[in-house]
């Protein structure tokens, strides 16, 4: 076609360099010809010969004329040829002038030859200066593809649309047709050669072929170089101010007033300064430590240490040296006979006490090759890296220093250390036994079915009482008003008046419970309480206050009004509590956790002590709740005693330990004895002196100093003191109940051999 005949040599010139632009006198004059004899001003089909519509819409814009249309220096054919759809016919005709003259101009120089110079000037001269069109019709530097219309936005939007946006007449461009598939992408990628440095314009669906400077463009900005080729980074700086001292001042104004004063604002901020310093919100800098950050790890130490420098080293363990039974010559004790050779054969490998048969040659050379040398090695080298090796550091300490230091038993006097008396009458298990609180009387109950009132200080019994069944445990009342003792029979507890002592002070008791009235209304208990009539009376029979099951343990309360019993197969209703001058009794639990050994009440406070098997729980009466849950980490508590100050209780278990709790510190034991070798039968603490003592079926007694300090921060210190012996062991059991002397260092023990015995 013609339009590709007058672009090629275009094509040519642009590839060449710049296009040289026709003089203006030597344009028109070459036209003439032209445009009557080429016939280039149409093409066959009498189309136009400006740039045909493909090359308009190309993608890429042209990278802007100067003035006067000259053509731009690059290499993109496509840039050079694009335009604006929105030029005028005039624009057209210009362009089409300019290449035409072009065409002329290489016509007439390949007839005529090239023009001299000096023809141009002259020729110039001739003609005169030709009118430009305006310089920025052909600038299209600051133009950009605004083919497209729809914005910066994701073009992922259009996927399902035919058409990819819109131009500027708001007219659909469509994607194209058809779109590649792989197949035409693979034969794209064979035959154009071009097919790298093309790539794919989103905003219009249209290939792009990249231009030479593009490409070199990417591939610095890739290499992390400056994007301009001609930029220099490192040119020589340029000294915009003189190192010459001028002699005039740039400003000569006269110096303000204020420069003369001291600045106010200054003086304030200075003051609040030394303010902030004076009150401590301003600390001054630290001086800087200019001592160096690095040092010499290993400069004071010594290589040979132990901790030297390879902490961790262990040398490898040596083998064992060889024996006569590895010599190649040994004795005949050595040699292994038949039945042995059979018998090691026989043996697993790890059995073996020699992994080889000791064998005899008659001489050195004779010795053959040690067909197991491989294997032996190969088994030592697993040794040394498999087996785990360690260093063991042996800490010398002197045995002295772990003993704790405790005070010398002679420092802690006084406690009980010899026998004093032994009370002898009766002829069973003496299983309980009770101080008065003058500490003249004491009370002891039997499994021969009698309580027995002794002189403490002279052995002699004073009274008997026969009951209906063996005692199983008996409290003296700890108000030294009331001369009252309460003890167990059966299902029954009996409130008894031994009448010993004070003549006044026992009539004054019997006085007291004979004043009670019956109430109108009698409200339904647990329990029946009948007065002692008759015989009964005469024997000193009281109260009467009978329970469902059998009855294990009683207490009283420090007032001497209230006690409790513990009975417990009853079910929820394992204790009770009862009120002696309203004769009311109480299940202060709706329900029983655990099987209940033995309950407490509180020297001082209204708290109430209940141990089960396994665990010591402290209620609140006033409150009527769960105070602390103490962990006794026994299996089976057997009795239970709380410090007269009562921050402190110790249990005894029938595993042979003694638990010691220190209620502020914690809800487990403080600390935990286990002195005794059998199972403990009774624990108890000493009202005025800090002395406790637990009894065991082993026959012994132990008295422990247990110093209890007022100073909350000091812990108690507990020291054994004494080993009591005494009791005989009979039918498995030992000493069974153990009581303090309410105001002497005093003791008293009952045992399984019929005795109760006094150590002072």
């Amino acid at each position: 076609m013609a339009a590709e005949s007058m672009s090629a040599p275009g094509k040519a010139n642009r590839k060449g360099g710049q296009t040289k632009r026709p003089l203006p006198g030597l344009e028109e004059k070459h036209q003439l010809p032209i445009f009557e004899n080429s016939g280039l001003d149409k093409d066959e089909d009498g189309g136009d010969l400006t740039d045909s519509e493909e090359s308009i819409f190309s993608g890429l814009e042209d990278s802007g004329s100067d003035s006067g249309g000259e053509e731009e220096e690059g290499e993109n054919e496509d840039d050079d040829d694009s335009g604006v759809e929105e030029k005028s016919m005039k624009d057209k005709f210009s362009k089409r002038d300019v290449k035409m003259s072009e065409v002329a101009r290489k016509e007439e120089g390949e007839r005529n030859g090239k023009l001299d110079e000096s023809d141009c000037s002259l020729r110039l001269e001739q003609l005169g200066p030709t009118p430009l069109g305006d310089e920025y019709e052909e600038d299209t530097s600051d133009e950009e593809d605004i083919r497209n219309t729809v914005g910066n936005i994701p073009m992922e939007w259009y996927k399902d649309f035919p058409h990819i946006g819109y131009d500027l007449d708001g007219k659909k461009i469509y994607k194209p047709i058809r779109n590649k598939d792989e197949l035409d992408e693979f034969l794209d990628k064979m035959e154009n050669p071009d097919y790298w440095r093309t790539i794919q314009d989103k905003m219009t669906g249209t290939d792009i072929r990249l231009t030479d400077e593009q490409i070199d463009l990417i591939h610095r900005i890739q290499r992390g170089q400056y994007g301009d080729a001609k930029f220099d980074p490192h040119e020589p700086s340029v000294d915009f101010f003189t190192h010459e001292t001028m002699i005039h001042p740039v400003t000569n104004h006269p110096a303000h007033k204020r420069s003369f004063i001291p600045s106010l604002i200054e003086k304030e901020k200075v003051s609040k300064l030394v303010h902030a310093i004076k009150m401590g919100w301003i600390k001054p800098r630290k001086p800087r430590d200019d001592t160096s950050l690095f040092y010499d790890l290993w400069a004071q130490e010594d290589p040979n240490a132990i901790l030297g420098r390879h902490k961790m080293h262990v040398p490898a363990p040596k083998l064992k040296l060889p024996g006569h039974e590895e010599s190649y010559n040994p004795p005949p004790e050595y040699l292994l006979t038949e039945e042995e050779k059979l018998a090691w054969e026989q043996q697993e490998p790890e059995e073996r006490k020699l992994n080889f048969l000791p064998q005899k040659f008659s001489s050195f050379r004779a010795v053959p090759a040690f067909s197991r040398f491989i294997h032996e090695r190969f088994e030592r080298c697993l040794d040394l890296y498999l087996c785990p090796r360690q260093r063991k550091m042996r800490v010398n300490v002197d045995p002295e220093d772990l003993i704790p230091k405790l005070p010398k038993p002679k420092d802690l006097q006084p406690f009980p250390t010899t026998q004093a008396l032994v009370y002898t009458g009766h002829t069973n298990l003496v299983r309980c036994i009770s101080v008065s609180p003058s500490g003249q009387w004491l009370a002891s109950g039997s499994d021969d079915c009698t309580v027995r009132f002794w002189e403490v200080s002279t052995a002699r019994c004073m009274r008997t009482i026969k009951v209906e069944g063996a005692v199983r445990s008996i409290a003296w009342n700890p108000n030294p008003v009331h001369c009252l003792v309460a003890l167990t029979v059966d299902q029954s507890v009996i409130i008894v008046n031994p009448c010993l002592g004070d003549k006044l002070l026992y009539n004054a008791t019997d006085q007291l419970i004979a004043s009670f009235e019956k109430p109108e209304e009698e409200p339904v208990q647990p329990v029946e309480w009948t007065a002692a009539e008759g015989e009964a009376f005469d024997e000193g029979f009281r109260l009467i206050i009978r329970h469902n099951k059998l009855v294990k343990q009683v207490t009283w309360h420090g007032k001497g009004d209230y006690l409790a019993t513990v009975i417990p197969d009853n079910g929820n209703a394992q204790v009770l509590i009862h009120q002696l001058s309203k004769r009311r009794s109480q299940n202060p639990f709706r329900k029983n956790k655990g099987m209940v050994q033995c309950v407490l009440f509180h020297p001082i406070r209204p708290f109430f002590f209940v141990a089960t098997q396994r665990y010591v729980r402290v209620y609140n009466l006033l409150k009527q709740e769960l105070t602390k849950k103490l962990l006794t980490n026994c299996k089976w508590v057997s009795s239970m005693a709380i410090h007269p100050g009562g921050d402190n209780v110790i249990c005894g278990s029938y595993d042979s330990r003694l638990a010691w709790f220190d209620l502020d510190l914690s809800t487990k034991p403080y600390k935990v004895l286990r002195h005794h070798k059998k199972a403990l039968r009774g624990v108890a603490f000493h009202r005025r002196y800090p002395l406790f003592a637990s009894a065991s079926d082993d026959g012994t007694v132990i008295v422990c100093h247990g110093m209890v300090y007022s100073d909350l921060l000091q812990n108690p210190l507990i020291v054994p003191v004494k080993l009591l012996r005494g009791h005989e062991i009979t039918r498995d059991l030992g000493v069974l109940d153990v009581t303090f002397h309410p105001t002497q260092p005093w003791l008293f023990s009952s045992g399984s051999d019929c005795t109760i015995r006094l150590f002072t």
